[in-house]
């Protein structure tokens, strides 16, 4: 069974927002076992909209349209679907008195009729409740095809994919089981993780399907199967994982389903009883956030200094200014000092530093573009390793960040 995406708005083809609906409601779809044959995104045109329904239609079983339902003259959508149907706008009551009740509730004005305009339906739909706002899903169907139209506004769309479209879709159609399993590896690059396991993925049957994905310093690999019985289909994946682990058990760390591994990082912290903080130049604050973007984290993280500037450096982590001078603020040196002043300041039992220079300018040391230096405290020891992690600035930051979590990682299950 397949499904295809269509996002209409001339917002996400100028690149003014990033079209975050589709991978939502691709996850969504690949629970329960439909697959996404292809997303497609389109202007706020009638004729481009007509292609784009009149092609998926003839690739998929649902076609889901996100976008285009607003109140106003570039919103498009719903006479384009009556003119695909063939059909006619009718106003519902029901979609009315929830408006006019939002209005009353929210705003405290009668609404416009540009508003009331959104009450209008197709005749032949089946009207979707938007409780999050004033724009209906629409539930139309052709022979044994599905076409939903749903606002393109992503809370809106969330809830009524949760509760209206998933709900729907399996009452409606028997499908298969996918199941995805991804494995996280760190400190490998793609090619040389591939000729590592080459023997293993050639053996893989035919129904399970590997994929690689890179990401700056880690790579996942995901395992997707799809068969009529989730149980043999989880067994089947689960002996693959298994047979798997041996082959990367220095580079493994645990499955992306189960958590992160700053989740899994900050659990381990939890359990001994310790704490970490950072230091961060280059990253400007990069480690600290990922740390924090985890509920609970203030149990094991304690606090970060972001030291930009080398006036920052001195002032507030008190790193002395001839030791900068010596070696440069680029510098293992500098890194080491970071990181135990960051452990002092704090009071943890770990901490991180980073100090580099990720480019396009070199600032205030001489070190190549790319150039990191990642030092860790312990409440052992402190050890301080130099990088290069290429030109581009984003990627210099990002995988200094993913290095950062590598080496405190490994560090914590040595103890």
């Amino acid at each position: 069974m397949f499904a295809e995406i269509i996002t209409i708005g001339d917002e996400i083809l100028i690149g003014q927002i990033v079209d975050t609906n589709s991978a939502f409601i691709a996850k969504q779809l690949n629970n329960i076992g439909v697959s996404v044959y292809q997303i497609t995104s389109v202007q706020d045109d009638r004729e481009h909209i007509l292609q784009s329904i009149k092609e998926a239609e003839g690739r998929a079983d649902i076609i889901i349209i996100t976008g285009g339902l607003g109140p106003t003259k570039d919103d498009v959508t719903k006479h384009t679907l009556c003119d695909y149907f063939n059909d006619k706008l009718v106003e519902d009551p029901a979609v009315l008195a929830h408006i006019e009740a939002l209005f009353k509730k929210y705003i405290n004005a009668p609404i416009s009729n540009l508003n009331r305009s959104q009450a209008m339906v197709l005749s032949k739909a089946t009207v979707l409740n938007n409780q999050y706002g004033t724009a209906p899903g629409m539930w139309i169907e052709k022979g044994n095809k599905t076409i939903i139209s749903l606002p393109g506004v992503p809370l809106e769309m969330e809830g009524l994919i949760t509760n209206e479209v998933m709900p729907r879709i399996q009452a409606k159609y028997k499908r298969p089981y996918i199941l995805h399993k991804t494995m996280i590896t760190y400190g490998l690059g793609e090619s040389s993780l591939a000729e590592r396991i080459e023997d293993w993925e050639k053996a893989l049957p035919r129904h399970i399907r590997l994929a690689y994905l890179p990401n700056l310093g880690k790579v996942r690999l995901r395992l997707s199967g799809k068969g009529e019985d989730m149980n043999i289909l989880e067994d089947e994946i689960e002996a693959q994982i298994q047979s798997l682990k041996p082959l990367i058990e220095d580079i493994y760390y645990g499955l992306e389903e189960d958590s992160a591994l700053e989740i899994l990082t900050g659990k381990l912290l939890s359990e001994r009883g310790q704490t970490v903080s950072t230091a961060e130049s280059c990253t400007g604050g990069k480690i600290a956030e990922t740390f924090t973007s985890v509920s609970g984290s203030s149990a094991y993280f304690t606090g970060s200094v972001v030291s930009y500037a080398t006036s920052a450096k001195i002032e507030v982590l008190n790193i002395d200014k001839l030791l900068i001078d010596k070696h440069s603020v680029v510098s293992a040196e500098v890194a080491t000092a970071m990181a135990l002043n960051a452990q002092k300041l704090f009071n943890t039992s770990y901490a991180i530093a980073t100090t580099g220079n990720a480019g396009p300018a070199k600032g205030d040391s001489d070190a190549a573009i790319g150039t990191v230096f990642i030092a860790l405290a312990t409440p052992f020891d402190v050890k301080v390793q130099e990088f290069n992690f290429g030109n581009h600035r984003e990627k210099v930051i990002n995988k200094a960040v993913n290095k950062a979590f590598e080496l405190l990682w490994k560090e914590i299950l040595k103890k």
